[in-house]
């Protein structure tokens, strides 16, 4: 049953639009958090923000999610192991020496593989305690700050990557904007998100205060192409949990104020969300299968961490068998 039709104090990213539906009230922490649904074309945010963007991730983001200013060893190991799925899922953009911006740097652990197999790469993070960790024990090139005071020349890069950091930026559209100036007019965007449409989280761990704005792939599709990218290929997670877009930019952009309406995603994302229900989602692996995974990672984290005298030592032995393979990219 379709919900009564509400307005925003925040219009829409896409299409401007303030005409929306209530997905969600209450964040997966249990606060109050009102999350909408733009009924013109189905993009999906917090509304109003949840919080000061700019404190929250300056000081508080990887303290309310991590329990640390720096990473610990079994977060090394975590974020290491993630380094390396991502890194399958573009090694095909990396067969030669290339330049690359790492957006969201983090610990450094996925700008450190790639500039471990020969690499040329720069990073942006705004918590402090994360790039100085990052620039201290990985020698990475890392601008503290967020994105948007990001200083990089026009056209610098082969590979930009923004991995589960769009999600989270009060502005996704002008942020497309700015890393398609950044990359090369031959180059590649690669943009990871959160799929709005998974099912494979509880239902009351679909919304959260960090994540400012939810994805699908034609949500995604179209605010890309709305500021000069177009969709070369996607991915989507075995899970459904993600959406990887890789972009190639569009010559001459396009018309920013045109197609930007997206007829029936409104009920598509909206029918997948409020059929999200305990019920629907215990009667399918995913609770079990998750459940197990997690007890399997904590015995393999205490083990594989045990001794671990640094991070990069730690990372050292985790990329060993990539670097072997892939170091002797062509300059």
């Amino acid at each position: 049953m379709d919900q009564p039709e509400e307005t925003c104090a925040i219009p829409c990213n896409l299409c401007g639009g303030r005409a929306v539906g209530v997905l969600s009230n209450q964040s997966r922490s249990g606060k109050p958090l009102r999350t909408v649904i733009c009924r013109s074309c189905g993009l999906v945010w917090s509304d109003p923000r949840p919080h000061d963007a700019k404190q929250f991730y300056e000081e508080e983001y990887r303290l309310s999610y991590k329990n640390a200013y720096s990473p610990k060893p079994k977060h090394v190991l975590r974020a290491g192991k993630v380094a390396l799925s991502r890194f399958e899922k573009i090694d095909r953009l990396l067969t030669e020496q290339k330049t690359v911006l790492d957006v969201g740097t983090g610990g450094g652990e996925f700008a450190y593989l790639l500039q471990s197999l020969g690499h040329r790469v720069s990073g942006v993070e705004p918590n402090r305690g994360y790039a100085d960790y990052s620039i201290k024990e990985y020698g990475l090139s890392v601008q503290v700050g967020f994105v948007q005071d990001g200083v990089f020349p026009p056209e610098s890069f082969d590979v930009v990557t923004i991995w589960h950091v769009l999600e989270h930026t009060e502005d996704p559209g002008a942020v497309l904007a700015l890393l398609r100036s950044w990359v090369k007019t031959d180059g590649i965007v690669v943009v990871e998100v959160p799929n709005v449409e998974a099912t494979c989280q509880a239902p009351s761990s679909t919304f959260h205060e960090a994540h400012l704005y939810n994805f699908n792939v034609v949500s995604l599709r179209r605010l890309a192409r709305k500021h000069g990218l177009h969709e070369a290929w996607h991915l989507i997670s075995r899970d459904g949990g993600n959406i990887t877009m890789f972009f190639k930019r569009e010559l001459p952009p396009i018309d920013p104020g045109s197609d930007t309406v997206i007829p029936g995603n409104y009920e598509w994302v909206s029918r997948i969300v409020r059929g999200h229900t305990d019920l629907a989602r215990h009667l399918t692996p995913a609770p079990y299968v998750r459940a197990w995974q997690r007890l399997c990672r904590s015995f393999a984290e205490r083990r594989e961490t045990a001794g671990a005298e640094s991070g990069k030592a730690l990372l050292d032995g985790l990329y060993a068998e990539q670097v072997k393979v892939h170091s002797a990219v062509p300059g």
